[in-house]
């Protein structure tokens, strides 16, 4: 087939063409101007990558050659500048062009995306390294490292199938969590540091319900435990974390089994009321508090031995729950319900919706283990508020609990 009449082929070229100009666009405005400025611009740029993309079209060796080749005329404009500037950055990006230009033929997507991360680095040097050296301390740095090597390594790591006693635990699952808590707290951090207390720990608490409420509670409680100035705003965020816990409940009943949300609206609907108002009262204590957020007075970004310890719970919670499912059966289904909303109320929930949707479980019963797996989690959400931040934190946050309960189940009484 003649190249021209090959769309793959003159895509990959368009693409190259693009990525080469983009780049190339940005390393022109800081080149400089006359005999001192810097070897590579938009056209050299823009030649590369397509010097690429003619390579992978002819195939064999041709892309290693020119690669290497490119690379050599980098590391002699490098030998030329270096005097001026030791930086590698520009020599760097022209390999990295060439090689994008040859993987946008088979690959123009991914070329592309990459391209456009490649130029959004250049151009946000300045303000990168800004970042790095002013606004980034040493503790959050070392804290980044900890929770991208839990997240990226040992939870891939993990392995992702049921075992132990009664096939209860899935470590992938249980590292999940771990990361879980670990990645809410660090978001609240930052979330205090780019808003304050006022607007941050609620933000981060709503956001992290919609993963798990649980998890959230127990990081806002490490948060109020040792920073007693942003008490309010950990339990603004703790409490409305509980009503992403009853938005998510329903929109993964409403995916998976729509008619049992019509038996579940009302209950559903009175308990995120309560627990939105409840939240409210909490935020507007939290506009009023004046705490300090510089850097120094936010101690760390996570615990990583209290998420630990929070995940060896859950695992516990869960050997528990599969014994007593697996010694009672079918007659234990309101156990096993009230034992699985210890631990997520949103499972206990997809999972009773199941049933309705095999046929194995009539749309009325399991009306009350879906809402007994919601009252246990909130059992589960005191004791930890307790655990995490000491009595003064759950205090505050049982009663919004309970009131959020004592909604729901006025909803179930007056919908049956």
């Amino acid at each position: 087939m003649p190249l021209l009449a090959d769309p793959s082929a003159l895509l990959g070229l368009c693409v190259a063409l693009g990525i080469g100009l983009l780049i190339g666009a940005e390393r022109e405005r800081r080149k400089g101007d006359g005999p001192g400025r810097a070897a590579a611009g938009i056209r050299t740029f823009t030649a590369a990558a397509l010097l690429g993309a003619v390579a992978q079209l002819l195939g064999g060796a041709v892309v290693a050659v020119a690669t290497a080749c490119v690379g050599v005329l980098a590391l002699l404009a490098y030998r030329r500048s270096r005097e001026q500037d030791p930086g590698l950055t520009t020599e760097i990006a022209l390999l990295l062009t060439c090689v994008l230009g040859a993987l946008a033929v088979p690959r123009p997507t991914l070329a592309a995306a990459v391209g456009v991360v490649l130029a959004g680095l250049l151009a946000a040097r300045e303000r990168l390294h800004r970042f790095v050296r002013r606004v980034l301390t040493e503790q959050e740095l070392h804290d980044a490292i900890v929770l991208l090597a839990t997240a990226l390594i040992v939870l891939p790591l993990a392995p992702d199938r049921f075992m132990g006693p009664f096939d209860a635990i899935n470590p992938h699952g249980i590292a999940r969590l771990v990361v879980l808590v670990m990645a809410i707290s660090a978001f609240g951090y930052a979330a205090v540091r780019a808003l304050g207390v006022q607007h941050g720990l609620p933000l981060a608490g709503l956001a992290g319900g919609f993963v798990s409420s649980t998890a959230t509670i127990h990081a806002m409680g490490q948060r109020s435990r040792a920073h007693a100035s942003q008490s309010a705003g950990a339990v603004a965020g703790a409490v409305l974390s509980s009503i992403a816990t009853i938005v998510l409940m329903a929109l993964m009943i409403a995916a998976i089994q729509p008619a049992l949300l019509r038996a579940l609206w009302l209950p559903l609907g009175l308990g995120g009321l309560a627990a939105t108002a409840y939240g409210l009262g909490f935020m507007w204590r939290s506009h009023a508090a004046r705490a300090e957020t510089d850097a120094g007075t936010l101690g760390h970004p996570f615990d990583w031995k209290a998420a630990l310890a929070f995940g060896l719970v859950m695992a516990a919670v869960l050997l528990v729950s599969a014994a007593f499912n697996h010694w009672l059966g079918a007659r234990g289904t309101l156990l096993a319900a009230a034992l699985a909303g210890l631990v997520d109320a949103h499972a206990n929930a997809a999972s009773m919706a199941a049933l309705v949707s095999a046929g194995k479980v009539a749309g009325p019963a399991a009306v009350l283990p879906i809402l007994l797996g919601l009252s246990t989690n909130s059992l589960m959400k005191a004791v930890v508020s307790w655990h995490a931040g000491g009595a003064a934190f759950a205090l505050r946050i049982v009663p919004g609990q309970l009131l959020m309960l004592a909604a729901v189940w006025l909803g179930a009484w007056l919908a049956a």
